[in-house]
């Protein structure tokens, strides 16, 4: 039975997973390279661990969300320096799948069970228990971390072997980075043509077309609220990695091409750090 967790990433979607299993009745340790949101956490009786491989250590769990370009895992005082053999390892980051099949050998090495648990939502789904997350790796191993992960996930799916759901979590960012464009374009257009923004989105919402995204996100680009839940630049950086597998087995995706141009050009005008949908501010222009 799964007692004691370690949670390391306390970034934009992290803070409010770890918030979630603070309510529980798990021996929560927390770390982050940010003092202040490992302090905010604290608050909430948590305990605040020294480094990655302290948070690890003695653990029945560990959980990882970080990105690739601050990685902790590997190295001095990384998580596999201080975790223990049976421990469970989970990966819930978006990583290339060079860096997950290296964190499964490692960790097999160490005799330390792996689980890659990429998450899917926002800072909202994450605060709200309504992360959707993509397991690959043994089911039975997954069946031991599902009560835990319902604190913070509401659909826990297992997508196959390791990799797989890496991979899948590729479709995912290649359809929602697209969807967001053509929301932009479409919101635009209609204004362009005199409409208001909630009179577009009543028609949208009413059809074939209708999407949970496009009914959140554009209702928040018509209040002109582009408060970040998921990073323009993220999502910049989820772009070029679709677009380096799909070169790698040799697959043209001419729009997903065009719409990375498009989030590079956002980056690079300074929005990488506001909301994903601020894409729509390079139309307006």
């Amino acid at each position: 039975m799964l007692k004691k967790i370690g949670f390391v990433g306390l970034g934009t979607v992290g803070v409010h997973m770890a918030a979630n299993l603070a309510k529980s009745d798990y021996q929560l340790t927390v770390f982050d390279q940010d003092a202040n949101a490992m302090a905010e956490l604290s608050k909430l009786g948590v305990k605040v661990g020294d480094s990655p491989a302290a948070t690890a250590k003695g653990q029945d769990l560990v959980i990882v969300i970080v990105p690739e370009s601050k990685f902790l895992v590997f190295g001095e005082n990384g998580v596999l320096d201080g975790i223990d053999p049976g421990t469970i390892l989970v990966d819930m980051g978006t990583h290339c799948l060079e860096t997950i099949e290296r964190m499964a050998e490692e960790a097999k090495k160490r005799r330390v069970m792996f689980l890659e648990a990429p998450v899917w939502g926002s800072k909202e789904h994450a605060a709200n228990g309504l992360l959707t997350i993509l397991a690959g790796g043994d089911e039975a191993l997954l069946g031991r971390c599902r009560e835990p992960f319902s604190y913070f996930g509401l659909n826990i799916i297992h997508i196959g072997k390791i990799g797989d759901a890496t991979r899948m979590k590729l479709i995912v960012n290649l359809l929602q980075a697209e969807m967001m464009q053509s929301l932009s374009e479409g919101l635009v257009f209609g204004e362009k043509m005199g409409f208001k923004p909630d009179k577009i989105l009543e028609v949208l919402d009413s059809g074939g077309v209708a999407s949970p995204l496009f009914h959140s996100k554009g209702r928040s680009i018509a209040r002109g609220d582009f408060s970040r839940n998921l990073a323009l630049k993220y999502v910049h950086s989820q772009m070029l990695r679709v677009l380096e597998v799909a070169d790698k087995l040799e697959l043209d995706l001419p729009a997903a091409k065009t719409v990375a141009g498009i989030y590079e050009q956002a980056v690079n005008d300074g929005r990488g750090e506001e909301d994903f949908s601020a894409i729509v501010k390079l139309l307006r222009k």
